[in-house]
C-alpha cells in the first residue's frame, strides 16, 4: 500500500525487456533501509525489490506489467517516481494507493496558469465513473486531486512543488502515464453494477 507522495525522483539505469524483464533503477532516499523482497512503487507500478546494489535497486517485470503500465517504454536515463510502500502507522499524505495501475492515460493539453500548471489527461471510458471531480487520482503514482470530469477526459492542477520534484514537471501533450483510480470509488461502483445485475 503506498499513499502517492512520492518520494524521489529516481533513474532508470538500464532496462532487459525478454522472458524475464528485469528493471535497474539508481535511487537514494526511497531505498534506504530497504532489503530484497521490499515493495517499492515506480511511476505507480509496485514492484518487488529482486536485487540492491549501491544507492540503487533492480526489480523482475513481467510481460502482462510491461504491456499494461508505461514500464514497457522506460529507456535508460529517464526519470521515475519512486515511494516506498507505507508501514503500518505511517501518515498518509496523499490518498491510499495500491500501485496496481488500472490503465494508461495520454495528457492532451497542459497550461500554466500563474504557479499552477493545468493537466488535461484522456482515459478510458470504463474508467470514468470512478474518476470524481474533487476526487483522487493516481497519475504515475502521483495522488493528484481531480478538477474537472468529461466525458473521457479529467483535469488536475499541479503545484510547483509537484512539478519540481515529480515526473509531473516533464509531461506535455502525447505523455502516456500510468492511472490507477480511488481505492474507494472502485468498490463502490462494483457494488452498484452488482445490484443493478440481480434479477
Amino acid at each position: 500500500m503506498f499513499s502517492g507522495i512520492v518520494e524521489e525522483l529516481g533513474r532508470i539505469a538500464a532496462e532487459q525487456n525478454g522472458d524475464r524483464g528485469r528493471l535497474a533503477i539508481d535511487a537514494g532516499r526511497a531505498v534506504a533501509g530497504a532489503s530484497e523482497g521490499d515493495s517499492i512503487a515506480v511511476n505507480g507500478v509496485c514492484v518487488t525489490i529482486a536485487s540492491l546494489a549501491g544507492s540503487g535497486f533492480s526489480a523482475d517485470v513481467m510481460p502482462e506489467t510491461l504491456g499494461r503500465t508505461t514500464l514497457g517504454a522506460l529507456h535508460p536515463g529517464a526519470a521515475v517516481n519512486l515511494e516506498r510502500s507505507l508501514a503500518l502507522g505511517d501518515r498518509i499524505g496523499g490518498h491510499m494507493v495500491t500501485g496496481h495501475v488500472d490503465a494508461v492515460g495520454t495528457v492532451t493539453a497542459v497550461r500554466d496558469d500563474g504557479n499552477a500548471r493545468w493537466v488535461t489527461i484522456d482515459a478510458p471510458h470504463a474508467l470514468m465513473p470512478m474518476i470524481a471531480q474533487k476526487g483522487s487520482i493516481a497519475v504515475d503514482g502521483i495522488s493528484l486531486t481531480v478538477v474537472d470530469v468529461f466525458e473521457t477526459a479529467f483535469t488536475v492542477s499541479l503545484i510547483p512543488f509537484t512539478l519540481e520534484n515529480t515526473t509531473a514537471g516533464g509531461w506535455s501533450a502525447g505523455t502516456n502515464v500510468n492511472l490507477e483510480v480511488d481505492l474507494v470509488s472502485r468498490y463502490v461502483v462494483r457494488a452498484l453494477d452488482l445490484r443493478e445485475a440481480r434479477p
